[in-house]
């Protein structure tokens, strides 16, 4: 040993040590308690990880180490979200294969996650991009797709059970959550054709193919999901999207809306995650109500969670996408319309939700508002969304900032009908008054009611007078599954030559070899071409691919028993390490992987595959290392700093005390190469705590009293901050 802390030569000495003895290897033991930690798998991407990417390893790591040393059997182990868009396109340009490259990656990862000393379990690696692995992903949709959902049991049960009551009592008495269907009997049921059958289960199934709109990229040739579209382009590579209907496979997440809302009570979530689930979500009550379109027996029918503003209702819009946007135009105004709406239907929800400046044309059309009796003019424009409500608002510009800026533009009527309790309204109004409280004016029967009391007598009124119903709505929308797209899961679905979807038993489906991964620009993917694979005695395969969240929604379960051929993981296994104790893992999976892991694990608790309904109990999201210019780190600003280099020049510990020292975990903060160097000092001054000269200082004497005071005060300080996981304040302290 030397009084020269000589870091290359320890960690190389003591991570071989760990390699051979197999240190960090777990395996069931009953008499410890189990505690599963885990990071969100990263995608092996061909840059390799920069200084940024392990700062929640680096934090897990803390805390699985610290676990251990307190008599748990911790399961920490590392994995790769291997299927995607980047080894694609990185195929296309090189016509290597995306095994290839995602392979010379995951090398690339493994190297430098071990260069810097973290203790997992490798012998539990998975990787979504292997057959072994997506077989069971198949599996899962599988499941899926032989699954409804019983509203009165508010559990998934098996489709046989559905046809089952089709057989015996047709529509009858139906508790499905699904798509709308005409009455039918028992013996209509019977007597209907296969295909019938199909169309009609396909409302029910929590796997099912519909025509929708989607947001399909041209360039990159394939449907995103709404959290991969940015500002009207793709998240990844900035291309332009558009909305269009498209055949599409989907999963029926709407049906676990109220569970994945009150399920977010029981988990130990930043209060902002859960609140941005739950707006996604989006659950709101109130009413749908009907406005006859006057002259015509047609009604508008229109959402309202606001029904004690009905009087002060001086105007309705349409969506521009509305399918029987025709039904609600004059012949005079079609032309405008329909010109109008077809500009603004390729607009992105989000970029039509954000755009501050109203456009709209008028539809020729006035319908009725229920509750005054008199006209109001039907308006269409784009900062209504067909697939929110019913795609149909009565505006009420007096208390709805954007009905306030609509009327503004095109100098409709402003009603005022609310006002605070104690005080008038300054007419004319100079904005909307949006609060939700207040006091009904100008609102017959309603005058004098409190917001919520009216809101109460409002609905009374409606479905007494036969113009609606009380009604639950949620901005959630069912979870678009497919992309046309090479590298992702093959479907285990073949097509009968009636177009019904059969399910493939023999699993996995592979996929095959192709000569173009390029998109094939109408809408298939490069498997249509592989004929010899597309066609099947049984029929015609699906030539989509799974999106890219599909491996990642139950990883985390397969570590629990990785090599398994028979199931996704035994039921032993699955029993003793059941849900992640620790995740650890960027905010900005929040509406994706997030919700869908949670989605997925629900679904499997109904089936009884897993014994537990939420997949990560307590979520830390770590914030983001800029670079020293304070941008993110990205090879396009050229402010990347590897962590090889840093390792080299430092050492690992060094790496990881200076990534815990810069900040709170959970911000973000800029990386100084200048810090670093204070934190290697330190160590150097540690190691030599322990020498004298060049002589090995230890002893075996009594600490003092004052000593064990110190000890006894530094493993309080260190326990709390590593519990609360307040890293930087252990390291600032001493």
């Amino acid at each position: 040993m030397s009084a020269q802390y000589s870091f290359s030569e320890i960690e190389k000495k003591w991570q071989k040590h760990w390699e051979n003895t197999q240190l960090y290897a777990v395996s069931i033991d009953a008499n410890k308690p189990k505690y599963y930690v885990l990071d969100m798998f990263p995608y092996p991407s061909g840059s390799g990880l920069h200084v940024g990417h392990p700062l929640g390893y680096i934090a897990s790591d803390i805390v699985a180490r610290y676990k251990r040393l307190n008599g748990f059997n911790v399961l920490h182990p590392m994995g790769y979200d291997a299927f995607g868009l980047p080894a694609e396109q990185y195929a296309i340009q090189t016509g290597q294969h995306p095994a290839v490259t995602t392979e010379q990656n995951v090398q690339r990862f493994r190297e430098q996650l071990n260069i810097m000393g973290f203790s997992y379990d490798w012998d539990r690696q998975v990787k979504t991009c292997d057959a072994n692995y997506y077989q069971f992903t198949q599996q899962i949709f599988s499941l899926f797709f032989e699954h409804w959902y019983n509203k009165q049991s508010q559990k998934a049960e098996p489709i046989a059970q559905l046809i089952a009551h089709f057989n015996l009592h047709g529509s009858a008495n139906l508790h499905a959550h699904g798509g709308k269907i005409h009455d039918f009997t028992a013996q209509d049921w019977l007597e209907m054709s296969a295909l019938q059958q199909h169309e009609i289960l396909n409302q029910f199934r929590l796997a099912f193919v519909d025509e929708t709109t989607v947001n399909w990229c041209e360039a990159m040739g394939t449907v995103l999901a709404n959290e991969e579209v940015v500002n009207g382009v793709s998240e990844r590579g900035g291309y332009p999207v558009v909305r269009k209907k498209m055949r599409q496979w989907s999963l029926r997440i709407t049906a676990y809306a109220d569970r994945l809302l009150d399920g977010l009570n029981s988990l130990q979530w930043s209060d902002a995650i859960k609140e941005i689930q739950r707006n996604w979500i989006g659950k709101s009550q109130g009413a749908e109500i009907d406005f006859v379109v006057r002259g015509t027996l047609k009604t508008l029918k229109v959402f309202t969670t606001r029904p004690d503003t009905i009087f002060g209702a001086t105007f309705m819009v349409v969506a521009p996408e509305l399918e029987n946007l025709r039904e609600f135009c004059s012949d005079g105004q079609w032309s405008a319309v329909q010109e109008y709406a077809n500009k603004a239907k390729n607009r992105s929800e989000i970029d039509r939700m954000a755009d501050t400046t109203k456009t709209g044309v008028f539809t020729g059309m006035e319908a009725i508002n229920p509750f005054t009796g008199e006209p109001i003019p039907v308006w269409v424009s784009d900062y209504v969304l067909a697939n929110y409500g019913t795609g149909i608002i009565m505006a009420v510009p007096a208390h709805d900032e954007r009905d306030f800026a609509f009327a503004k533009t095109f100098n409709l009527n402003i009603i005022p009908v609310i006002k605070p309790a104690n005080n008038d309204l300054e007419l004319p109004l100079q904005e909307a008054f949006v609060a939700k409280d207040g006091i009904c004016f100008n609102s017959g029967f309603l005058d004098g009611l409190t917001v919520k009391d009216a809101i109460t007598a409002a609905i009374a009124k409606v479905e007494k007078a036969g113009w609606g119903q009380a009604k639950v709505n949620y901005r959630l929308r069912e979870a678009g599954f497919g992309r046309q797209r090479y590298w992702g899961e093959p479907f285990p679905i073949v097509y009968s030559e009636d177009g019904i979807p059969q399910l493939v038993k023999e699993l996995p489906v592979e996929l095959p070899q192709v000569e173009s991964y390029k998109p094939t620009g109408n809408g298939e993917s490069p498997l249509s071409a592989v004929t010899n694979w597309v066609n099947t005695p049984q029929g015609k395969r699906e030539t989509d691919t799974m999106p890219g969240w599909a491996g990642s929604s139950w990883y985390f379960l397969r570590y629990t028993d990785p090599n398994n051929t028979q199931k996704l993981a035994s039921p032993e296994a699955l029993n003793y390490w059941q849900q992640v104790d620790l995740y650890v893992g960027g905010s900005e999976h929040a509406t994706g992987h997030l919700l869908y892991s949670r989605f997925w694990t629900k679904f499997l608790f109904d089936l009884g595959i897993i014994s537990w309904d939420e997949p990560f109990k307590r979520l830390v999201n770590q914030g983001m290392i800029m670079g020293e210019d304070g941008q993110k780190m990205s090879k396009r600003w050229g402010n990347v700093v590897n962590p090889d280099d840093v390792c080299a020049q430092y050492g690992a510990d060094t790496l990881r005390m200076y990534e815990m020292f810069l900040g709170p975990l959970t911000d973000s903060k800029p990386w100084n190469t200048h810090g670093i160097e204070g934190v290697s000092r330190f160590f150097g001054k540690f190691w030599r705590l322990f020498y004298e000269g060049e002589q090995w200082a230890v002893n075996q004497e009594a600490p003092t009293p004052e000593e064990l005071k110190i000890l006894h005060k530094t493993i309080k300080k260190i326990t709390e901050d590593i519990e609360s996981m307040s890293f930087n304040t252990s390291v600032s302290a001493f």
